[in-house]
């Protein structure tokens, strides 16, 4: 009963998902749904550690009801930007 409640809250954007952003990678992850908010704030904590294992940076922890279209979604545009300009610089020093 509670998936399909889960399913039905989903479907019109009102499940509650767990977003986390981070710095390093500049990335944006969705973890969910949760049928409540209190089912999301306790699934948060572990989410979070495994970020900060795999050595994400600047992690940032919002629950709020959406539906999200990515489940994580790299934000590749400015990372590239980056390295691109790490590289100019790389080949200047040379």
């Amino acid at each position: 009963m509670k998936e399909f409640l889960i399913s039905l809250l989903e479907r019109f954007g009102l499940a509650y998902w767990v977003e986390i952003k981070t710095d390093y990678p500049r990335c944006t992850y969705y973890f969910g749904p949760f049928l409540a908010k209190d089912e999301a704030e306790v699934a948060q904590a572990g989410y979070e550690e495994d970020l900060k294992t795999e050595g994400a940076q600047g992690i940032k922890l919002h629950i709020k009801r959406c539906k999200p279209k990515d489940l994580t979604i790299f934000e590749e545009k400015e990372e590239s930007k980056l390295l691109n300009t790490l590289k100019v610089l790389r080949s200047q020093v040379s």
